[in-house]
């Protein structure tokens, strides 16, 4: 039998797996939210004056999506240059926080959010840098 058959039946099955896939994909739901950084002291720049948060922090703080006991990592979101997040997340109970909070020594109290179907829930999350 010629290799091309063999081929063309392999590049056809390939083609079908994706769509097997998202049709036996269930139900989601979203979490959206804005992440605020705050320090408890201004840090000032060279010349005295006061600095000001810029987007690239947000990117320096990103967000873990952990299952309810919070023993395993569902996902990982960065917030954008506003400090407002989202993503698609199956139903179930999760909780936000931030990625290697404790290592890092940042104050945050993780938030408990549940997905429902078809719904968005909104989740804020507060950072303190716990710069002095």
């Amino acid at each position: 039998m010629p290799a091309f058959p063999h081929h063309l039946v392999f590049a056809c099955a390939l083609l079908l797996l994706p769509g097997a896939a998202s049709t036996n994909a269930g139900p989601t739901g979203s979490v959206e939210g804005h992440v605020k950084i705050v320090s408890p002291k201004e840090v000032e720049l060279a010349d005295g004056t006061p600095s000001q948060m810029s987007a690239e922090n947000h990117v320096d703080y990103p967000l873990v999506i952990l299952s309810r006991d919070q023993h395993k990592e569902v996902a990982q979101v960065t917030a954008d240059a506003n400090g407002n997040y989202r993503t698609v997340l199956p139903p179930g109970d999760y909780v936000l926080d931030v990625q290697n909070r404790r290592r890092h020594h940042i104050r945050a109290t993780p938030q408990p959010f549940t997905i429902t179907a078809n719904q968005t829930v909104r989740v804020d999350m507060v950072i303190d840098t716990g710069v002095r």
